[in-house]
């Protein structure tokens, strides 16, 4: 009998809230979950807007505990009442001057299972990141988790090959990448990087990306948020560029042996050659 794993993401547009950010978030999984789906993703710092857009430290006020926070703890039980496994993104801080972009990773039946921290925090217009968050310190966990062992990579992270390798030779069978990112910016890598990933390593990938435009800064986030197979094929089309959207998609785990056997990727790497990488 196939593997396959019937999985979930949200692209959403910003509310204005976060009570109500949340809430919506929270149908959309009970919806994913009436439709059967066993794993849920959200974008990038769901329960707030991008604020990064600006530098301000009014913004700040984000920021929680994880996994202590209210967001988390809420999330705990949306999958105890779902009996999904959910990837929850949000601005974590740790004590004072210790801020991360952090996304838990919650079991289905609400056990909190760890937290990644994102590595690569960009600082160019529109993406102000390094103003409110430290570089992420938490290694490249990958969870066992009851649909199967979930990565995660944070947005800009996606731009660098080796944490998308290393979440792969830890052994990753989906990594979800939640985002924010607009048309002007990167559009044409947003359906490049993710498939070549998923190549490279062999494995699925849940493409986030935010909707829409929100009150502080221009960016116009594109949607078209989407599950990648390890031969880099679309399970079904993206998703809309204008509309939010929940997706839901049957990904059969079966063909992440299958693709390693025939390609062989992990095989015939070198990692005895590679000391330039780290070492130039």
């Amino acid at each position: 009998m196939a593997n396959v794993v019937r999985a979930a993401l949200v692209q959403a547009t910003w509310t204005g809230d976060t009570e109500s950010m949340i809430a919506k978030h929270e149908e959309h999984a009970r919806e994913a979950a009436r439709q059967g789906a066993k794993i849920i993703g959200f974008q990038e710092v769901f329960n707030a807007p991008y604020f990064c857009q600006v530098q301000d430290a009014e913004h700040y006020r984000w920021a929680e505990s994880v996994p202590d926070g209210p967001t988390v703890r809420r999330m705990q039980e949306l999958a105890r009442e779902t009996g999904m496994v959910i990837v929850v993104p949000v601005f974590e801080r740790e004590q004072s001057g210790f801020y991360f972009n952090t996304a838990a990773v919650i079991d289905a039946d609400g056990s909190y299972l760890g937290k990644y921290r994102k590595h690569h925090i960009p600082q160019v217009k529109g993406f102000w990141e390094k103003f409110y968050f430290k570089p992420g310190n938490l290694g490249w966990p990958v969870f066992d988790t009851a649909v199967g062992k979930v990565g995660v990579y944070i947005c800009y992270d996606r731009h660098f090959p080796e944490g998308w390798r290393q979440l792969g030779l830890n052994g990753a069978q989906i990594v979800y990448n939640p985002s924010a990112t607009h048309r002007g910016l990167s559009a044409h890598l947003w359906q490049l990087e993710q498939p070549a990933a998923a190549v490279a390593n062999e494995y699925y990938v849940a493409a986030i990306n935010r909707v829409g435009q929100e009150e502080y800064g221009d960016n116009d986030f594109y949607g078209t948020s989407y599950f990648v197979d390890p031969r880099g094929k679309f399970v079904g089309e993206p998703a809309s560029d204008k509309e939010e959207e929940l997706v839901v998609r049957d990904l059969d785990f079966d063909l992440i042996e299958e693709v390693r056997q025939q390609w062989a990727f992990y095989r015939d790497r070198r990692p005895d050659a590679y000391e330039g990488l780290v070492n130039p």
